[in-house]
């Protein structure tokens, strides 16, 4: 009897110790590999900072979206919007015992270890909706043991930092479901053109299949395979007391229903592209494209809507007047041969669209309220309101006359409207007014109404004018492009964007105060913070009011 005592003390001494020994093994085992692996593991400022991508968007001034810009199209919602039966049906099929498990569950991984045992495959996983996470937010998708461990250690440090509501949250935020939607709000917008509150059972059990593999199931591209995965996840929430099976069955039957949203109407190409590009200088594309931006600016959507229509009609009838003119009906031309002195040269005739430009500017604040950069920004993106220089012709003789206004002299002074030779360079240029008429004797006023180039030529090449004079009252009203001090910049020889003409004919109105041209009037951050806002216009006086006038 006391041998049989003894040998059974003995044994639990044994395992005692083999207890002790094997806890000790494991945590030095763990200890070690945590020592292994920790640097490579995200910082405790990472795990509390954690930072999904958002769309920027670009908004005209009376709160139209223009233009949206991301790597990842998403749209956070709060936990208390999802729907209860959301929520079921993704721990249903992702993680059944989510809310008692600390980030890993070990029964999950030895289940699915013994079914890949004998199964010799790899089928099953036995991550956790806090591993997945972890593996999304911080590591790489490569399936290693290394990976493994460090998803797990990470997991368990998500859940040292967030409640279990808020891990779902996050999940749900930033899981993918296909067709570039990620976060579970821009996939109800996607597949359903709804907001996720308003999910039934059957759309919230097709999303959430789509988390298996969203290209796969996709209910746009594969609607069969999309309504086998979402009766699929019915018949789970069923077998985990989460639905009952007279509902489950009523949905099954009911055939796949999606409302893609249909694609806006967003004017204003040229105009978000020149905001981008701002954003890209100031802020950064990591910025630009990942943090939520909303950008506000100066664009009134009617009137660009309204500038759009009227230059996509004026050019219309422009090429169609052109064609028949020319005789360029055709992209498809026979090659042309002239005859000349020194031999044979090859002419073609290559047919082109006609292009235009217009900007459009609040006198008052300076802000571009319109902007069309060409016929179609699909096919040239070279914005000619902003980038395209163009000798203004006309246009730019306001500023000989400012200039000479501003230097003493009157409206009712006289220049001769007469023929003149101007030498350059060796050479004799004898300029022309359009209808090949002399006037004589003309007013300064006149000769602006009537846009008269020899009277001009005249004014900009008085003593007190000069070439250079204009040059300095150009710049001074807003002409950044060179400007050549020359007899000929009188009629707009030299070349400017329609934005800086635009922008130096405010000063008329103005009083003479330039006023400097923008876009963005304001831009709050994710979190509700001004990165920068336009709270007045920036002017400077380029000339006196008297002369405006």
């Amino acid at each position: 009897m006391r041998s049989l005592k003894e040998q059974r003390k003995k044994r639990a001494r044994f395992v005692l110790a083999s207890g002790v020994v094997l806890a000790v093994i494991v945590l030095i085992v763990g200890i070690e590999t945590h020592k292994s692996y920790r640097g490579d593991l995200p910082s405790l400022q990472q795990l509390h900072n954690i930072q999904p991508g958002l769309i920027t968007r670009i908004y005209s001034a009376d709160g139209h979206i223009l233009q949206e810009y991301f790597n990842q199209r998403r749209v956070l919602a709060p936990f208390n919007r999802f729907p209860k039966h959301l929520v079921d049906a993704l721990l249903t099929v992702e993680d059944r015992e989510f809310y008692h498990h600390w980030g890993v569950n070990l029964s999950a991984i030895a289940r699915a270890a013994a079914v890949n045992i004998m199964t010799l495959s790899r089928s099953q996983g036995g991550s956790t909706l806090t591993q997945q996470l972890a593996r999304n937010l911080f590591l790489t998708p490569e399936k290693t043991i290394a990976r493994k461990i460090k998803e797990a250690m990470t997991a368990i440090e998500i859940e040292k930092n967030y409640s279990k509501d808020e891990i779902l949250n996050m999940y749900l935020n930033q899981q993918y479901f296909g067709k570039g939607a990620y976060g579970i709000q821009a996939a109800a917008q996607t597949f359903f053109s709804k907001d996720i509150s308003e999910l039934t059972i059957s759309e919230s059990a097709l999303l959430i299949g789509l988390l298996k593999a969203p290209n796969t199931y996709s209910p746009i591209d594969h609607p069969d395979r999309a309504r086998g995965r979402r009766n699929v996840v019915l018949e789970a929430m069923v077998d985990y007391g989460r639905l009952p099976r007279e509902v489950a069955d009523s949905l099954k039957a009911l055939p796949l229903e999606i409302h893609p949203p249909e694609p806006p109407l967003r004017p204003g190409a040229y105009f978000s592209e020149t905001v981008r590009q701002y954003l890209v200088g100031k802020y950064g594309e990591d910025v630009l494209y990942s943090s939520g931006l909303t950008v506000q600016t100066t664009l009134n959507y009617e009137l660009q809507v309204e500038a759009e229509r009227i230059i996509a009609e004026h050019l219309s009838q422009l090429q169609a007047d052109m064609e028949s003119h020319h005789g360029l009906d055709d992209s498809n031309y026979t090659i042309e041969v002239a005859d000349t002195v020194d031999g044979e040269i090859v002419v073609t005739r290559e047919y082109k669209e006609l292009q235009a430009a217009l900007v459009a500017l609040d006198n008052k604040t300076g802000g571009v309220i319109a902007m069309v950069g060409g016929k179609d920004f699909k096919e040239s993106k070279f914005n000619r309101a902003v980038q395209a220089k163009r000798q203004p012709g006309s246009g730019f003789k306001p500023f000989t006359y400012t200039t000479a206004i501003d230097n003493g002299f009157r409206p009712t002074d006289i220049i001769i409207d007469a023929p003149i030779v101007v030498p350059i360079g060796g050479e004799e240029w004898r300029p022309k007014n359009f209808d090949r008429t002399f006037r004589g004797p003309t007013t300064l006023r006149y000769g602006l109404s009537k846009s008269i180039n020899l009277v001009t030529i005249k004014l900009l090449m008085d003593p007190t004018v000069t070439p250079q004079q204009v040059v300095f009252y150009a710049r001074r009203m807003g002409i950044k492009s060179e400007l050549q001090p020359v007899p000929s910049l009188a009629i707009g020889t030299s070349e400017v964007t329609p934005l800086e003409m635009a922008s130096a004919f405010m000063t008329f109105p103005n009083g003479g105060i330039w006023t400097e041209p923008y876009l963005v009037t304001k831009i709050p951050d994710r979190y509700g913070n001004i990165l920068e806002e336009r709270e007045k216009p920036y002017q400077e006086e380029a000339i006196s009011a008297t002369t405006a006038y």
